[in-house]
């Protein structure tokens, strides 16, 4: 039998040592060329590349831009009404007028032969913008 004087614990603590030496080596490595790296300085110089613009006036001289020395109509104001009709028995009715003023719309809905209870300007826009306009009747949901 042949005699060794280097134990097999021996051999594997030097193994382990040897990978753990080589392991850490390897990681300052990385952290010399990561961390210890500048970036190369940036010239100071500024350059500017001219846009390729080509702006068509020909537009100016259409007979469409010469139209528009007309003003553009006033959209008129909504205004919703509550009235109640000149019959014998009188029954409530409520809808919406359009006019430029409110002596306007009272005006209307006196020419509708009814007499107004409550008059009052729409307020422009939605609650809530992302509900939609109209739901088919399948969909709605009831109290």
């Amino acid at each position: 039998m042949a005699v060794v004087f280097i134990s097999p614990k021996q051999k594997q603590k030097t193994f382990f040592i040897g990978i753990t030496v080589m392991f850490l080596l390897l990681l300052i490595i990385i952290f010399l060329v990561v961390f210890l790296y500048s970036p190369k300085l940036a010239s100071p110089e500024l350059v500017f590349n001219k846009p390729k613009v080509n702006i068509d006036i020909k537009f100016f001289d259409s007979e469409q831009f010469k139209n528009f020395d007309r003003p553009f109509i006033k959209i008129p104001l909504q205004f919703s009404y509550k009235a109640t009709t000149k019959d014998r028995v009188p029954k409530t009715r409520t809808g919406f007028v359009s006019a430029d003023s409110i002596d306007l719309a009272r005006e209307a809905v006196v020419a509708m032969n009814l007499d107004i209870v409550e008059l009052k300007e729409v307020e422009i826009g939605r609650d809530n913008p992302f509900t939609p306009y109209y739901t088919p009747p399948a969909l709605r949901k009831t109290r």
